[in-house]
């Protein structure tokens, strides 16, 4: 066990001091418990280590932005245990973390397994949605709903005990912390860079998996150079749990037989060792040993500032939805066209992009703006946007009396008609 600074993970070790490093990442609204019934095989020829996500199996609740934000958390716990070289094995959030790894600190990873990942999930919009309805709920909706998306019917039905395991951990899992995983997923996207993944790379999913399943591990195999794939039948998305004993031979034959050695640090070559056969549980598998590698050299920023659209356009996207963006830009002719690149330049990029105020201020002042010219069908546009930046709704409800007092009771009644359908829509939980 650890003891957990800001800027790194609660994690655990299993198996030989002495034995090469295999990191197990767990999903979102799991623990490292999901890992358990890998362990007794898997550590008998590597050190496993296993993390927590923040605010998740009672790990200090320090929310992390991005992706990219845990795979430096993780990196740093890494080089406080001294640890330079590892496999790494990743399910869902966790395998996208391992693409992470994989990009940015390639020199330092052996050998990649993706489980139930995908270089993009879902859409930015559905992450967010989630987020708004924790935010206004409680996670216990998510926690209810949880067992429908990572298990089979079958297995739920036959399972009652590891079911309810899965409610209990999405339920005691911190909500701040939650609801930043969802807006680091929302941000997530690597399929154009998949590419440039060097690392021996086994692709798993599970054959009933409606989350990620088998169409995105093609996606994941079709870019990845190398990459293998493998389904696991009668399976959904925690293939692990659902299907440990598949799931831990397949990543014994790949860590076993993938496993890329390290450059020798006097030459910056790479040793071409003979892989052994599979199984592996007399000695550790082959790897050269531990070295440390300079890191790459990262390329300067551009000179000059950029471009107020390409900011406006993100900004734009984060605040009212990729499918609200979409649709104005798409129903945009030679007629409006230039009033849409205004609005994304100037407003998006130049005044909701400033410092000086945070999304949640700026949501405040533009709802009551809103209110005050009686814009209503802007006005359900921005609600939503302030339950995506943040703002709950009883926040909402106070921002609309305080308008009934400067803008006046009339254009508050209307105000609080168009901005009670828009909460009940966003924040009503799909069974």
């Amino acid at each position: 066990m650890s003891e957990t600074p800001t800027n790194t993970l609660q994690y655990r070790l299993d198996g030989p001091e002495d034995a090469p490093v295999l990191i197990l990442g767990p999903s979102l609204g799991t623990t490292w418990h999901m890992w358990d019934r890998q362990i007794p095989e898997l550590s008998k020829s590597w050190r496993i280590f296993r993390f927590d996500l923040p605010g998740h199996g009672g790990a200090p609740a320090h929310p992390a932005g991005s992706v990219a934000e845990l795979a430096g958390r993780l990196l740093a716990t890494l080089d406080r245990l001294g640890i330079q070289r590892f496999g790494y094995a990743g399910c869902a959030f966790g395998g996208a973390i391992g693409l992470e790894l994989a990009l940015r600190c390639p020199e330092r990873m052996a050998s990649l397994a993706l489980i139930a990942a995908s270089p993009r999930f879902g859409t930015a919009d559905e992450f967010r949605q989630r987020g708004v309805i924790v935010r206004s709920n409680g996670l216990d909706p998510i926690a209810r709903t949880s067992p429908e998306r990572w298990f089979t019917s079958g297995f739920a039905a036959a399972q009652p005990a590891i079911t309810e395991w899965a409610v209990q951990m999405v339920r005691t899992t911190d909500p701040g912390c939650y609801i930043a995983a969802c807006e680091a997923l929302a941000a997530f996207d690597v399929r154009g860079e998949l590419g440039m993944v060097g690392v021996p790379t086994l692709v798993l999913a599970g054959s009933d998996d409606e989350v990620t399943g088998p169409a995105e591990a093609r996606t994941l195999v079709a870019g990845i150079p190398d990459a293998r794939l493998a389904v696991v039948p009668g399976a959904s998305h925690l293939v692990p749990v659902e299907q440990p004993a598949a799931v831990t031979d397949l990543l014994v034959r790949h860590f076993s037989s993938a496993w890329l050695p390290a450059f020798e640090s006097s030459t910056g070559q790479m040793a071409v060792q003979v892989a052994q056969t599979y199984p592996v549980q007399a000695a550790p598998p082959p790897v050269a040993p531990f070295a440390e590698i300079a890191p790459a050299p990262v390329a300067p920023e551009p000179a000059g500032r950029q471009d107020p659209y390409d900011i406006g356009i993100k900004v734009r996207r984060e605040v009212l939805g990729d499918a609200h963006v979409d649709g104005a830009l798409t129903s945009a002719d030679e007629f409006s066209g230039d009033f849409q690149e205004f609005l994304t330049r100037y407003a998006w990029g130049e005044i909701w992009d400033r410092p000086g105020l945070d999304r949640r201020s700026r949501s405040c002042v533009t709802l009551t703006a809103l209110v005050a010219g009686g814009h209503l069908d802007e006005l359900a546009v921005h609600t939503r946007a302030a339950l995506r930046n943040g703002l709950t709704p009883v926040e909402i409800k106070e921002v609309l009396l305080q308008t009934a007092v400067y803008c006046g009771v009339p254009a508050a009644n209307s105000a609080f008609r168009v901005a009670q359908k828009i909460i009940r829509e966003e924040t009503t939980p799909q069974e």
